[in-house]
């Protein structure tokens, strides 16, 4: 070897010890975590000075591994919720194998989907139970996006897991957490990037949607590059009233209705009196959300029809008035977005997102709003059948 050639070889080796050096400085500046439960509940005052500081983090086993990560990290950190208030938040970071690109690894910030409003149902406390098929079905979905070389953070949303209530499809706390989690993933691990894409399913395409609405304003350095929306949760202020007329027993739908209730009286508690809209086995329902998560609700909601949780003309217009608040059908997202639907989804209608996407069009997003509609694909098939297609679109934005 030359003598200019062991110059390079050793200037470049310098550089790699350098580098390295300057990520396990700056990720020994995030606190490791305490064992077990104890990690959901941070010091008081709340740590950091500003929302997405991690308060800490530590090395995440079991059921939260998505299986193609060379790490994985729970990590607490500072959001905000409905009203703005600082609160403490928990979540997921998967870093994928191999060296990080210049620039650092390109990062997915993924939006769960229902699983419970109890803290054991929070996707970060995944020990195989009680809501674990309603994590893992996304996993190899995550897992192709690790192998692609992107990093895939997980918020588990305000009050999910941590102490408070969770305010469920709330747009405003859940969209701070999908993009807090960034800027704590950031702190933990340096090698991240600021470009990024927000995803979601479901009540987490509900969120990917308000997150890429926020992002401008909200966490102005991250590059949002794209959203992509898997059958995202809308009009619910018109679906909502539609079922006080549902007489035949669907425990799915009960269980639902019931986590929407408390999740409203979570973030309005004082524009929201469960007894002045909810029958008494209605209220009783929507308190069980507060210790079991969705798959056991349902099971205790056999028999129960929708209709049966509702008093008896009661006036349902403040609640759809707050549910409206919440609709991402007022969103007005200036980067690109895809939403998948499947035609035989009977959680979230076709219809109703057929509508969102019109209205997201009218509002500002023409141009830049890509819909597709996936023939015989159910709700939870989506994020299979939609894959492929979703990631190549990701792709083109935001190369690994």
């Amino acid at each position: 070897m030359s003598r200019s050639s062991r110059l390079v070889a050793v200037v470049a080796a310098l550089a790699l010890v350098l580098s390295v050096a300057a990520a396990t400085t700056a990720s020994a500046k995030v606190r490791t975590g305490p064992a077990g439960l104890a990690f959901y509940t941070p010091p008081k005052p709340l740590p950091g000075h500003r929302h997405g500081d991690a308060i800490w983090a530590k090395a995440a086993h079991g059921g939260v591994v998505v299986p193609g990560s060379s790490a994985t990290e729970l990590v607490l950190y500072r959001s905000q919720d409905a009203h703005g208030a600082n609160v403490p938040v928990s979540g997921v970071i998967s870093i994928p194998k191999g060296r990080a690109p210049r620039g650092g690894w390109p990062v997915i910030t993924w939006a769960h989907g229902t699983t419970g409003i109890a803290d054991a149902c929070a996707p970060s406390r995944d020990d195989g139970r009680p809501a674990h098929a309603y994590n893992s079905y996304v996993y190899p979905l995550l897992s192709s996006w690790l192998k692609a070389g992107y990093a895939v953070v997980r918020t588990d949303y305000e009050g999910l897991g941590t102490p408070y209530d969770h305010q469920y499809l709330n747009g405003r706390a859940e969209g701070s957490g999908v993009l807090d989690i960034v800027r704590a993933a950031r702190q933990v691990d340096p090698r991240l990037s600021k470009n990024i894409i927000i995803s979601g399913h479901s009540q987490g395409g509900h969120a990917a949607l308000f997150a890429a609405a926020l992002a401008s304003r909200y966490t102005p350095e991250l590059k949002v590059k794209g959203t992509v929306a898997f059958a995202p949760a809308s009009h619910l202020d018109e679906q909502i009233p539609l079922t006080t007329g549902l007489t035949t027993p669907n425990p799915g739908l009960s269980a639902l209705i019931a986590t929407i209730g408390y999740g409203l009286h979570a973030a309005y508690p004082d524009r929201v009196d469960l007894a002045s809209f909810l029958s008494p086995e209605g209220v009783q329902l929507a308190l069980k959300t507060q210790s079991t998560c969705l798959s056991q609700l349902t099971a205790d909601a056999q028999g129960v029809a929708p209709a049966a949780l509702f008093q008896p003309g009661a006036d349902l217009g403040p609640i759809a008035r707050l549910l409206d608040l919440n609709d991402p059908s007022h969103l007005v997202i200036r980067t690109p977005v895809l939403l998948e639907q499947g035609t035989a989804d009977t959680t979230v209608f076709p219809v109703f997102t057929d509508q969102l996407a019109s209205e997201l069009r009218h509002n500002g997003t023409d141009g830049r709003l890509y819909y597709r509609k996936l023939d015989g694909v159910d709700h939870g098939g989506i994020v299979v059948a939609g894959a492929k297609p979703a990631t190549t679109w990701i792709e083109q934005r935001l190369p690994g």
